[in-house]
């Protein structure tokens, strides 16, 4: 059985480690490729923290990382799309 404590510290520890390739995506590359450089290290991060995470909580890893897969990227497009509706420039 599941337990929601172990969920929830396995959760945490994998969004900690998935933390790292974002940050390194954003700060490392030039400025023209951050955008997509930081899109596919977020999409690798999230499904290395929905592996991790299913296997330290003992759930299905597939369906946890398509869950943060397939959620992330919307949530990428939603806050790209708004970004550029008010007219954002990027890092400041």
């Amino acid at each position: 059985m599941v337990s929601p404590w172990h969920a929830a510290f396995a959760s945490a520890i994998a969004f900690t480690v998935g933390a790292i390739l974002p940050m390194l995506a954003i700060i490392f590359p030039p400025e023209g490729a951050r955008i997509p450089v930081t899109f596919v290290a977020v999409i690798l991060a999230l499904a290395l923290t929905g592996t991790i995470s299913a296997k330290i909580g003992g759930s299905s890893k597939r369906k946890a990382t398509f869950r943060l897969v397939v959620g992330g990227a919307l949530a990428m497009a939603f806050t790209f799309a708004v970004g550029s509706l008010l007219g954002s420039t990027g890092i400041a």
